[in-house]
């Protein structure tokens, strides 16, 4: 279990609630799969993933990036055990869509470029910091039923 200062539980719950989710998780999505194309094969059902406008302007990339964000949700209300939280997630991961689980420390290094550009000079050292403790534990959550 993780344990979070009252700093990084109220800097994670403000990132989460000023980010705009509509553009936010389509950014962070498109920039993974342009920066690291082999995570393009999870998504074959898409369409066109040719270069980075067809994968910026494609709109199952934008729904996609919103339902990821909206995924993170649940770790933010449930910061004190993630791993179970995110269990069925990891099993369909997994089992279902065999995912290499390395790329969901690809997208989260992307989100978090995503969020520090949008907050500007807002995303602090610290603020980075509690950002990525907590993002880690949701890629080990996510990955738990590989191990």
């Amino acid at each position: 279990m993780v344990e979070w200062t009252d700093f990084e539980r109220a800097t994670i719950q403000s990132i989460f609630s000023k980010m705009n989710y509509d553009d936010v998780g389509p950014a962070a999505l498109s920039r993974c799969l342009v920066v690291y194309p082999w995570t393009q094969r999870y998504f074959g059902n898409f369409g066109n993933l040719y270069n980075t406008a067809a994968i910026r302007g494609n709109p199952m990339v934008a729904a996609h990036g919103k339902t990821v964000l909206h995924g993170l949700d649940r770790a933010v209300k449930n910061m004190d055990d993630i791993k179970a939280t995110y269990a069925e997630l990891s099993v369909l991961h997994s089992e279902k869509l065999h995912v290499d689980p390395d790329n969901f420390r690809l997208l989260v290094d992307c989100l978090t470029i995503v969020v520090a550009a949008r907050m500007g000079t807002a995303f602090t050292a610290d603020v980075q910091g509690a950002f990525q403790k907590f993002l880690p534990v949701v890629v080990s959550s996510l990955g738990k039923q590989y191990h």
